[in-house]
């Protein structure tokens, strides 16, 4: 996604019509269709429409308050499409049924023709067909303009009609395919957005979800079908921890599975959040619950960040954050470069340099993923120290606990004015599928977000998880020092067989491919083979390549899987 740039005023406004903006469609029709093209006799009430009025829906675009052109949807399932005038549906080379949209009437006034307004109109029709579930559009375009219809992504089907003095051609597109071609006009469409004032009850981009891995659902089924299947593969493609939760929680969720279900949880996280103020030395008014990371990512960026905003992100680092700020939020995203020759860690003097520019959000993954670096305490209070009170800075310490408790920014964040601390408990607790998290910081910084919190927001055997694990922590102390164990070993042995491995606190390892080899999407699909699943982190970066790897930490039998598939693929 290219950065945008958010300009002071929309320049144009897209909406659905008004009954008042209806009545002057039908008198900018006559001055179009019938005295302009002559397709229509003229009338004296000067007005133009017919039976598909009834039901079709009219998109309307203004410019400064004035109509400067619009576009009629007709939906499936009605009686008839505009294009019955001319053709005999028996004629049609595809079939009209519940998936296929028509659109009619793509008129720009003539004091904006040669705009984009044209292609606006287009585009917001294709998403309101998209987002209704639409499979194809078809449209009658005239010659003149059929080039444009052919760039959108619609193919002509070898029908014509005449209209007055124009030749129509009947066009039809799938919306997978003008979906691809838009996708492929990232820039002007980038333009578009920033230009625009959408007001269509559709969003101006269909979800598009992150990335994180979790390919292995594949030979598992994502209905869990084929759950026996479980110990066949290595789930290395995320960062699941290769160890158990804490025995507590696995003897009181057993003994208490059915309550636990059928129960209502506390609905503020109470519990939770006290358990948590209690073993970070904070208070429960600092802490607020969340449903994994993501979900209070999700949260807090999109009420914090505005399209005008500007962010600074590392990079590569948890691919979540560029997604939300670039993709969700539509903001700026600057980033710092993480360089090869510095092994992937923070260079600080590049840091200072791009804190010479003011920022909405700072986002700090640490330790960062997938390149296992960490700034020690002292260093990140020294960083924090230079940034203005203006810019949040957020603090993701996902891997924090490896490293270990004291190095965590929790307590300084509670006294802070701007920084926040997000603590998820899925990789270093073994609660990946609890998703249960957290975040720590000013509570002038967590009022607002507790405003937006949803009630029972971490369900019951999350929260009961969450509580037993803080409960347990010389457990989790020695599952950490086994982690270090394991990764070095499993470095060494990656290192032997010609991998670039870079040093990592967490329980995940960066790795280079050799060079003039095979690149990490054709390993990492080669190890599916063997029932290895790893992640090509080139879509975690900007400029970090297509040949590294993040390998997880898993038990040994596992790490020897991981091992010798990765021999295969890449001697094989």
């Amino acid at each position: 996604m290219v950065k945008k740039i958010s300009l002071k005023s929309h320049r144009y406004q897209i909406s659905i019509s008004t009954k008042e903006q209806d009545e002057e469609l039908a008198c900018r029709r006559h001055d179009v269709y019938a005295v302009e093209l002559g397709q229509h006799e003229t009338n004296r009430i000067g007005r133009l429409g017919d039976s598909l009025d009834g039901y079709n829906v009219n998109f309307v675009v203004c410019v400064e308050g004035e109509l400067a052109g619009f576009i009629s949807l007709t939906p499936p399932g009605k009686r008839e499409f505009s294009i019955d005038k001319y053709f005999k549906r028996s004629d049609l080379p595809f079939r009209v049924d519940e998936s296929v949209w028509e659109t009619r009437l793509l008129t720009v006034f003539k004091k904006h023709r040669g705009s984009v307004i044209s292609g606006l109109l287009m585009y917001g029709a294709l998403r309101w067909v998209e987002s209704h579930g639409g499979k194809q559009i078809v449209i009658i375009g005239h010659r003149g303009i059929n080039e444009m219809y052919k760039r959108l992504g619609f193919q002509a089907l070898g029908l014509s009609a005449q209209s007055g003095a124009l030749t129509y051609d009947l066009l039809l597109g799938t919306v997978a395919q003008l979906r691809d071609k838009s996708e492929g006009q990232g820039k002007i469409l980038n333009r578009l957005f920033d230009q625009t004032d959408w007001q269509l009850p559709v969003p101006f981009n269909p979800p598009a979800p992150c990335f994180h891995g979790g390919a292995f659902f594949k030979a598992i089924g994502d209905c869990f079908d084929q759950l026996d299947r479980k110990n066949s593969i290595v789930n290395a493609d995320v960062l699941d921890a290769w160890f158990p939760p804490s025995p507590k929680i696995i003897s009181s969720i057993n003994e208490n599975l059915s309550w636990l279900l059928r129960t209502s949880p506390p609905t503020g996280c109470e519990g939770f959040l006290s358990k948590v103020a209690n073993a970070r030395g904070v208070k429960p008014c600092n802490v607020l619950p969340g449903a994994g990371s993501s979900d209070l990512i999700f949260r807090a960026f999109r009420l914090w960040l505005k399209q005008s905003s500007k962010v600074l992100i590392l990079d590569p680092t948890y691919g979540e954050y560029s997604h939300v700020i670039e993709k969700v939020v539509r903001c700026r995203v600057d980033r710092v470069r993480l360089k090869y020759e510095n092994q992937f860690a923070l260079d600080l003097n590049d840091f200072e340099q791009a804190l010479e520019k003011k920022y909405d959000l700072i986002v700090l993954v640490n330790p960062n993923s997938p390149t296992g670096k960490y700034l020690s305490k002292e260093n990140m209070i020294k960083i924090l120290s230079q940034i203005p009170l203006t810019a949040r800075v957020w603090v993701d310490e996902t891997y924090m606990e490896y490293v270990g408790f004291d190095q965590s920014l929790e307590q300084v964040a509670v006294s802070s004015e701007n920084v926040i601390v997000c603590k998820s408990m899925s990789k270093v607790y073994a609660l990946s599928g609890a998703r249960v998290a957290y975040l720590c910081g000013g509570q002038h910084q967590m009022e607002p977000l507790r405003t937006i919190t949803p009630p029972w927001v971490i369900s019951m055997p999350a929260q009961l998880a969450g509580v037993y694990a803080l409960d347990d922590p010389s457990y989790y102390e020695a599952r950490y020092k086994e982690t270090h164990i394991l990764r070095e070993a499993l470095s060494s042995e990656l290192s032997e067989i010609g991998l670039e491995v870079f040093p990592s606190v967490a329980n995940f390892l960066l790795c280079k491919l050799p060079e003039g080899g095979k690149c990490a999407k054709d390993v990492v699909g080669a190890c599916v083979l063997e029932g290895v699943y790893l992640r090509d982190v080139s879509s975690m970066g900007t400029s970090i390549g297509a040949n590294y790897l993040r390998v997880a930490v898993k038990n040994k039998l596992d790490n020897e899987r991981i091992l010798n598939a990765l021999k295969t693929a890449i001697n094989g």
